[in-house]
């Protein structure tokens, strides 16, 4: 049995800026300071915990009311930058055949480990019809660090199908060190993909368990297979 948590911003697709967009705007009508999250680090973190942050930077008072009322702008926001066509916006490369493939075997079991909230993660993959995939994971909704989220999946998989996977049956993949680093204290299996936001010597730097450039290579299938 293998149980495989996939991060989605930068592993399975890139949303060509829909959520940063979606985000700065939300931030602008909620709080009323445009741009907000220019100077904010992004890649690999919560959503919860990049807000907070930003909020932090212009002296807003966080409470959980107001990131509620963030999130509900910012989801209906994100549904439609979803839509605006870019560059940037695809499904990473060998993302779809590994998916369909993988889906085809009887004790593979994917899900999602990512920093975006449910909502708008969901969003990003039902566009590009690979939301089907994932009927369970781990999401900022859970909690703002990302290295808490593994048993959030873990426990949902157990509810959702009665098995109990062992920590070695545990994969995590993503394009970030973040990804490599929230699979460690739980002793999961790091699979690391350095197709977007960080090279393949960059991720190295951070000892994942296997590490590839993308998911077209043809090794990922058996080592997640």
């Amino acid at each position: 049995m293998k149980v495989l948590l996939f991060d989605i911003d930068g592993t399975l697709v890139l949303s060509g800026g829909a959520g940063l967009r979606a985000m700065n705007e939300a931030f602008f009508r909620v709080f009323g300071v445009r741009d907000a999250l220019v100077n904010i680090n992004l890649a690999g973190r919560t959503d919860t915990s990049i807000i907070k942050d930003a909020m932090q930077v212009f002296n807003i008072q966080f409470d959980d009311k107001k990131i509620e009322f963030f999130k509900q702008e910012y989801f209906e926001l994100v549904k439609h930058e979803i839509l605006v066509p870019g560059n940037g916006r695809r499904i990473m490369p060998g993302v779809k055949a590994l998916l369909e493939q993988l889906s085809n075997i009887s004790d593979v079991h994917m899900g999602l480990l990512t920093g975006n909230w449910e909502t708008s993660g969901r969003v990003k993959l039902d566009f590009f019809d690979l939301g089907k995939y994932f009927n369970f994971g781990a999401f900022s909704d859970d909690s703002e660090w990302r290295d808490q989220l593994l048993p959030f999946a873990v426990k949902r998989f157990e509810r959702l199908t009665g098995l109990l996977p062992e920590k070695s049956d545990i994969y995590v993949i993503g394009d970030t060190p973040a990804d490599i680093m929230c699979a460690k204290p739980w002793q999961a299996v790091s699979v690391a993909v350095g197709a977007s936001h960080y090279s393949v010597e960059d991720l190295k730097k951070y000892q994942p368990d296997f590490i590839f450039q993308d998911l077209t290579d043809e090794s990922v299938l058996e080592i997640l297979g």
